[in-house]
């Protein structure tokens, strides 16, 4: 590295003539695939409310899941840990930019002397002590500088600095979606499993019923020890599914209580089961493709990491070109001793400095070649974010439209087994059938509702997973009901 010490009037023009030079940013537009439609959406229309696309969960109506929402919002500790990154983000941007502007130190010193000194006349005797007076000595000063970004070296590596730290709200808004999708499925499946659970005890019931039923007639000689021994292993069989529904209410309702930033054994009255299945769902949304890269945190997350790239490779360039620095100092200094006038010298200096790279052993070079190797990842990763955003999506239509064909003909089937059981009970009442003939139809009827209650649930969760996928939800702090005061 050559250093030049100029004159600061002749340094002027030059710094004017740099000025002028072509600064060197480096331009990260990237295209993408064209995709005009996704191939799974069906004929969903590609409108969608903004707000509700914001808070989509309260499509479902349900007011337990509306406060399990606005509780993990203000408890999760993902949250709180993704808005804590933000704020140390924001303060890297502060030291960043402050390079960007001169700076100015001032000092003082204050003191108090006396010198002692001895005069030897005569060399092996005692000397003269001269004793000088004691004096005061005060000084302070002022110290400026500053580095003329000629070639937007600073500016950049601050807009690098500032792309990161966008980066890190992004990410707090991607955490965002993932907690609201699931405080939301968890809840969903919870319901669920709680419908389950509460009908299989039902078919336990039923079963117990049956095999008494079927005992009686084993007495009576209408039924073989056969039919008694394969009605009681039927009922062992339903009765050994329960505890796994059981386990998974307990996982659920845990997972939901943390998600909500409590301990896993805290009860929530919340949850407890109401019976009650819902009655609405949210409406199908639908983007375009291109309407991704402004919605999914991930996708600007992404972005933000190619600007991030692109600026710190136009600062590592600038460090080919010379830099200028100006600075300035000032300062004064006092000498007071008693008996004798206070000594007074005023000192200040105005200079700058040219350096420009001569030799570095390929440092500078190398530091080029690398930056620009992660702006080629950086881009690899946008556009891969991008595909994967789609794959997200096609998945999400995919699995949701087999969820619904599902709940069709599960809810077809749950009619059916109705009609044969209205049929059966009928048939009983006249003396056609016998009571078998009524349980054998209930069991189906209640067979029928559990894989309604698996199809119901499928859909649900299946929706939420379509949210998520369209990153419904990470602007929710702009909707209207939260920014109402």
């Amino acid at each position: 590295m050559k250093i030049l010490a100029v004159p600061a009037p002749l340094l002027i023009p030059v710094i004017v003539a740099l000025t002028a030079c072509t600064p060197t940013r480096v331009d990260n537009k990237l295209p993408l695939p064209a995709v005009p439609h996704y191939s799974q959406s069906g004929d969903t229309p590609t409108t969608v409310d903004p707000w509700a696309l914001s808070s989509w969960w309260k499509g479902f109506r349900d007011p337990v899941l509306d406060a399990l929402i606005a509780d993990a919002l203000a408890a999760n500790h993902d949250i709180k840990i993704a808005k804590s990154r933000v704020r140390e983000a924001k303060s890297m941007i502060t030291i960043a930019e402050s390079a960007l502007y001169p700076s100015l130190e001032i000092s003082g010193s204050g003191g108090r002397e006396k010198s002692l000194d001895r005069v030897f006349a005569v060399p092996g005797q005692r000397g003269v002590e001269l004793i000088a007076p004691a004096g005061n000595l005060i000084s302070g000063g002022l110290a400026a500088r500053w580095e003329v970004d000629l070639f937007g070296g600073r500016q950049l590596e601050a807009e690098a600095v500032s792309a990161q730290a966008e980066g890190s709200r992004e990410a707090e808004r991607s955490v965002l979606v993932g907690v609201l999708a699931q405080v939301a499925t968890n809840y969903l499946e919870l319901r669920g499993t709680q419908a389950r659970a509460e009908n299989l005890r039902r078919r336990i019931d039923l079963q117990q019923q049956r095999l008494k039923v079927v005992r009686a007639f084993s007495q009576a000689g209408r039924a073989t020890e056969w039919e008694v021994a394969r009605q009681q292993a039927l009922l062992y069989g339903t009765e050994a599914t329960l505890p796994a529904l059981d386990n998974a209410i307990a996982a659920l309702t845990h997972r939901l209580t943390v998600l909500t930033g409590k301990p896993p054994e805290q009860r929530d009255t919340r949850l407890a089961f109401t019976g009650r299945r819902l009655a609405t769902l949210p409406t199908i949304p639908n983007l375009l493709p291109s309407a991704l890269l402004d919605q999914r945190p991930d996708m600007r997350l992404a972005k933000t990491q190619l600007d991030a790239a692109a600026a710190s490779l136009g600062s590592a360039r600038a460090d080919l070109y010379p830099k200028v620095v100006l600075s300035a100092s000032g300062g004064l200094g006092t000498l007071a001793t008693g008996g004798m006038p206070t000594l007074a010298e005023t000192v200040y200096a105005l200079g700058a400095g040219l350096s420009a790279p001569i030799f570095n052993a390929g440092r500078i070079r190398a530091h080029i070649a690398a930056q620009d190797a992660k702006l080629e990842q950086a881009a690899a990763n946008y556009e891969k974010t991008f595909l994967l955003a789609l794959e997200d999506v096609e998945n999400a239509y995919v699995a949701l439209r087999s969820s619904q064909q599902r709940q069709q003909q599960s809810a077809q089937a749950e009619a059916a087994a109705d009609a044969a059981h209205r049929h059966a009970q009928a048939f009983f009442e006249r003396g056609v059938a016998d009571v078998l003939a009524v349980l054998d139809a209930e069991h189906i009827r209640l067979d029928m509702y559990d894989e309604s209650i698996k199809a119901d649930t499928a859909v649900s969760v299946g929706l939420v997973s379509l949210y998520r996928a369209l990153g419904g939800g990470w602007d929710l702090n702009d909707a209207p009901e939260a920014r109402a005061p």
